[in-house]
């Protein structure tokens, strides 16, 4: 192993770099890069999927409330006309009479 002037005077330091070296052969270089590639990919798929369920999720619960503003709004129309009819109906009746 390959012994620096810095680890030959700071043996215990905290300081003291540490480095790993790996010596693989191409083949297994090969199946390392295959398997990162592999994993990317599958998280990346698992990401498009969570994404997409919580989409429709979203455009479900949108929808939703949509549908009951306008069920609100119909009612309020319907509502308002009835109180313009009462409203008119008085003047109706105090002219004919």
């Amino acid at each position: 192993m390959y012994t620096s002037l810095f680890d030959t005077f700071f043996p215990d330091s905290f300081f003291s770099p540490s480095r790993t070296v790996y010596v693989v052969s191409d083949s297994q270089l090969e199946e390392i890069k295959r398997n990162q590639r592999q994993l990317e990919l599958d998280d990346l798929e698992a990401s498009r999927k969570r994404l997409e369920e919580t989409y429709q999720s979203r455009i479900k619960i949108i929808d939703e409330r949509e549908h009951e503003l306008q069920e609100e709004l119909k009612a309020l129309a319907l509502a308002e006309k009835k109180t313009e009819l009462t409203a008119e109906e008085p003047e109706k009746c105090a002219v004919k009479a």
